[in-house]
């Protein structure tokens, strides 16, 4: 079977240069997936994730001595894309585009599960990130899925996906039980003054 996704070889000596870094003794993977819309492409979360922590609903696939987990919703538009180093660091280049109405749905600000995500976000969330100018705002919820827009320093952020989904998704997890997942929907592309400092080992 064909892999979804095409890692050149210098991109996944840079993956793997990574991964060995981080802690742990389980094996972690790479975790690929689309995060919501940068102008009119597909914004991205790569981020590392214990292999043991691979949900049904993902699907894994082995590059080399690499296991890369991605949401199966997310391979149709993934399939074909390719990981790829540049003088910047990783590149997503991909085939596949979103279709134009892809954006966060007109969900319900009111009610009792928004009302304490906003509260999460309020008093855990925004005080975490406003020590780089940043901050994130509920812009809907859809069911069990909580849209953000983030603004400040983490606009154009080039870590705002870490952010996200290590930071803001799993403090919104752990305090709200109903939901299931968190989107970005920020237009990063737009992002005037983004703030990123490499951590220092």
């Amino acid at each position: 079977m064909s892999s979804v996704l095409n890692i050149s070889p210098e991109a996944l000596a840079m993956i793997l240069e990574l991964r060995d870094q981080e802690p742990g003794e389980g094996e972690n993977a790479l975790l690929v997936e689309i995060t919501g819309l940068r102008g009119d492409q597909f914004g991205y979360e790569l981020a590392f994730i214990p292999l043991a922590d691979a949900r049904p609903d993902q699907t894994v696939e082995r590059h080399g001595d690499i296991a890369v987990v991605m949401p199966t919703k997310d391979i149709p538009n993934l399939t074909g894309a390719d990981l790829t180093l540049t003088d910047d660091g990783l590149a997503m280049n991909n085939p596949n585009g979103p279709s134009p109405t892809m954006a966060a749905p007109k969900g319900d600000l009111t009610g009792p599960l928004a009302d304490r995500v906003q509260l999460v976000l309020a008093e855990s969330v925004n005080p975490a990130i406003a020590a780089h100018g940043g901050a994130a705002s509920l812009v809907s919820i859809d069911g069990t899925v909580a849209f953000l827009q983030l603004s400040g320093g983490c606009q154009g952020c080039g870590m705002a996906s870490v952010t996200l989904k290590q930071g803001i998704e799993k403090i919104l997890l752990d305090a709200v039980k109903e939901l299931t997942e968190v989107v970005d929907v920020t237009d990063h592309m737009a992002g005037a003054d983004p703030y990123y400092q490499k951590s220092k080992k």
